[in-house]
């Protein structure tokens, strides 16, 4: 048994057979519409993201497997608020702006690597990651919005997507 493994960049939901994932695809003897269809599959929750995936195939049997790596927090923090970096003084300068909503969304992105039993517990760790890189979450500080969350004050918004997270 020899395992090969592929490094590749793909948009969230986006592979298709152009260079260089079809060649990629095509010179490890595997069905590329196959290969394509599972690599979307598995990073739909990540669409319009750029992510790695890593492709293992056994060269004798053809078997493979997909191992996608998100993107880091912080970039997708970032991302959603329209900024190119973190604040070197994330005390003092503000980078950007998030909705609550926003980081509700990057949650449900990373649901599968984060380790907080809930929704809001996520949203809550990601709050304040948020702040220390210097984004505010609806204009506020973490510890303004960690209390909004805790008194209860999203809970409708939490419940739309508590859903999309149990189905982790």
């Amino acid at each position: 048994m020899v395992w090969r493994t592929v490094r590749l960049k793909v948009k969230g939901a986006s592979a298709t057979p152009q260079p260089p994932v079809g060649p990629a695809i095509t010179q490890l003897g595997l069905d590329i519409n196959e290969v394509i269809n599972k690599i979307n599959e598995l990073t739909k929750h990540l669409k319009d993201f750029e992510v790695t995936v890593l492709l293992h195939v056994d060269t004798d049997t053809k078997n493979y497997r997909v191992e996608v790596k998100s993107p880091s927090t912080s970039s997708l923090l970032l991302k959603m608020a329209g900024a190119s970096e973190p604040s070197g003084d994330p005390a003092h300068k503000k980078v950007g702006n998030l909705s609550i909503e926003d980081v509700i969304k990057v949650a449900l992105m990373k649901k599968n690597e984060m380790n907080s039993g809930s929704l809001k517990a996520a949203v809550k760790c990601l709050v304040s990651t948020a702040s220390t890189i210097g984004l505010s979450v609806e204009g506020r500080s973490a510890k303004e919005i960690i209390k909004l969350i805790d008194e209860g004050f999203y809970d409708s918004l939490f419940l739309k997507y508590e859903g999309e997270w149990r189905g982790r």
